[in-house]
């Protein structure tokens, strides 16, 4: 009876112990709050999320919850997987151009110049936007999604938002004489290939990267967000990465911020960001809360995971660490401003509260 007492005792201590350890590491680790939302003179909701700043010699140098909590990139994996299209010399064989090359790496607004240039794509390379598997859907823009629907428009592929990556995906399958009929499979050579540009760019070993599919259908990959903020940093800097990577991430900073109206569409965050900031970032938004930043100059890039996948939070946060971190000039700050500071509107458009960020990134160094 003694010795079963005992053990009792031995396994409750156990119990508590692991209970302990258990809520100091989720505290540690916890997601903390950077975004609150307020009607009336209440905070009616916040959202938390989990930021990492890297530099290119991998240091983490400012962080927010945790800064290795692993998420998918999403989107924000664009700028890294068209580096394919470079690569494999499909955008000299194609004669690709700036605006080209951004819609690539854009999630675009299906607006009509955005359509263009995507048809324009398949047209060098020899085919149709039948052969586009990323479906049909309406634009992210709820404005053009609204005209687009009052003017009962057909939509073909061309109007989804990934259908210029989709397109650069292709052309290297025409390139490489690979088969166009499952290009979006895991397992074709082409996303294989791009497979090993995202491993190289963001200093993860293959077997590391968590695969899923997107909602575009092609393979997306999860990965801690130092290693996306790592990757983000050597493409804005080119630190540590062979002369044809760098020439090739050389040419995607410089063709989005050459052509930013394609990574977004008018009035679109990511688009605004880049053609205000004086070619100095590439900044790329992805489902689910993703925010992905590289800076140059700095020498760091930013990845920002919001917990709830909520999109209303990704803005004001964005530009709070870019204030924090002493990015933005005078003027860009003003310009950003709406981006920072929103307005909780009722029905009929007054004004009933505040959205804002409240946080300030914690120095590791």
């Amino acid at each position: 009876m003694k010795k079963f007492l005992n053990c009792i005792l031995i396994r409750k201590i156990e119990v508590e112990y692991f209970k302990l350890d258990f809520e100091l590491i989720g505290g540690i680790f916890m997601s903390e709050i950077v975004v609150k939302v307020t009607r009336g003179s209440l905070v009616e909701s916040i959202h938390r999320a989990d930021i990492a700043v890297v530099n290119s010699k991998g240091n983490l140098v400012y962080s927010l919850g945790d800064s290795h909590k692993v998420a998918y990139m999403r989107s924000a994996a664009k700028p890294i997987q068209t580096m394919e299209v470079i690569l494999s010399g499909a955008s000299e064989r194609f004669s690709f151009t700036d605006k080209e090359l951004s819609i690539m790496c854009g999630s675009h607004y299906g607006e009509e110049f955005h359509r263009e240039t995507v048809e324009k794509i398949l047209n060098k390379i020899g085919l149709n936007v039948n052969n586009l598997l990323c479906g049909s859907t309406l634009s992210l823009s709820r404005e053009y999604s609204q005209k687009l629907l009052w003017e009962h428009a057909k939509l073909n592929p061309t109007y989804t938002d990934c259908s210029g990556k989709h397109a650069g995906i292709l052309s290297v399958c025409v390139l490489k004489g690979y088969n166009i009929e499952n290009y979006n499979s895991p397992e074709h050579p082409v996303q294989k290939e791009i497979k090993t540009i995202v491993s190289e760019i963001c200093s993860i070993k293959e077997k590391n990267i968590v695969m899923g599919t997107d909602g575009c259908t092609v393979p997306v990959f999860g990965m801690p967000l130092y290693n996306m903020a790592l990757g983000y940093s050597k493409i804005a800097s080119g630190y540590g990465l062979s002369e044809s990577y760098k020439k090739a991430a050389d040419r995607i900073f410089s063709a989005v911020n050459n052509a930013p109206e394609m990574v977004a569409g008018t009035n679109g965050f990511c688009t605004e960001i880049i053609k205000n900031t004086h070619n100095k970032i590439i900044g790329k938004f992805g489902a689910e809360g993703i925010y992905c930043i590289g800076v140059r100059g700095a020498d760091f890039g930013i990845a920002i995971k919001i917990e709830d996948g909520g999109t209303r939070a990704i803005w004001p946060t964005v530009v709070k660490c870019l204030e924090d971190l002493n990015v933005l000039d005078d003027r860009e700050k003003d310009i950003l401003s709406r981006y920072k500071n929103g307005k909780n509107l009722n029905n009929v458009g007054e004004k009933v509260g505040n959205i804002f960020p409240d946080f300030t990134l914690k120095k590791n160094f």
